[in-house]
């Protein structure tokens, strides 16, 4: 079982709710195309998890040491005493892995933004020109003919003078990882926890997609830390929203 490193770009997890943990927690455990617990996960057989679920800010730290565990090769995480890595060793694994252009010596939140905006412009890639016009609108972003060049320019702009634009771009991403990857059992919270974004409430925010990315991850640990490291992105955008 994996134990929790301290690390400080986690440490928020203390201060995020249930529906956030529980979507992170279900990356971590189960499969989303068949609902099977993953044959790597060890978090459901933890105490505190079986102590304590489904009130799982009692075992953030938990989670958490999942999350780092999924960035260690079994060996390396034996020889640390069964710790995983940092949170920034894995972002920036999963950014390599995606192709993100990112400066290592950034902010952990400015290398997730330049991840999400990485898994927008691939998304933009595929979406018909009716689908860009709406999401130009729900964004609010003044484009008379929007292009997917255009749009994610629009976006970077607004991403660097609005934190609440960040939040978006981090809903966004999380929604269309959570449809590519065939949606989770917690995938209801994210529409409830953000009603206030109207591109969730419109029908794109319900037909965005990353069908890339399901393409794209090979490997078994990819198609974990991908999208986790989205959903952390989220979490963490709306922690900083809402401090």
């Amino acid at each position: 079982m994996a134990t929790y490193r301290i690390d400080p770009d986690l440490s928020f997890f203390g201060q995020c709710d249930n529906e956030e943990l529980g979507m992170l927690l279900s990356v971590l455990t189960h499969d989303a195309k068949d609902g099977k617990k993953r044959w790597t996960e060890s978090l459901t057989s933890m105490p505190e998890y079986q102590l304590f679920y489904p009130d799982h800010q009692r075992y953030w730290t938990s989670i958490a040491a999942e999350l780092q565990a999924y960035g260690a090769n079994s060996i390396a995480t034996l020889a640390r005493k069964n710790q995983g890595v940092l949170y920034r060793e894995l972002l920036q694994d999963v950014c390599k892995k995606l192709k993100v252009n990112y400066n290592k010596n950034s902010t952990i939140e400015t290398i997730e933004l330049n991840m999400l905006l990485k898994v927008l412009e691939k998304s933009l890639s595929e979406m018909s020109q009716d689908d860009l016009e709406v999401l130009a609108g729900n964004m609010q972003l003044n484009l008379s003919n929007p292009t997917p060049q255009l749009m994610l320019i629009a976006v970077q702009a607004a991403v660097r003078t609005s934190g609440f634009a960040a939040l978006e771009l981090a809903t966004i991403g999380a929604i269309s990882v959570i449809n590519a990857m065939g949606g989770i059992a917690t995938i209801g919270t994210i529409f409830a926890a953000q009603r206030a974004l109207s591109i969730i409430a419109g029908p794109i925010g319900l037909a965005f997609s990353s069908a890339w990315l399901v393409s794209d991850i090979a490997g078994p640990a990819y198609r974990v830390t991908v999208p986790a490291c989205i959903i952390v992105a989220y979490m963490r955008q709306k922690y900083l929203s809402q401090k």
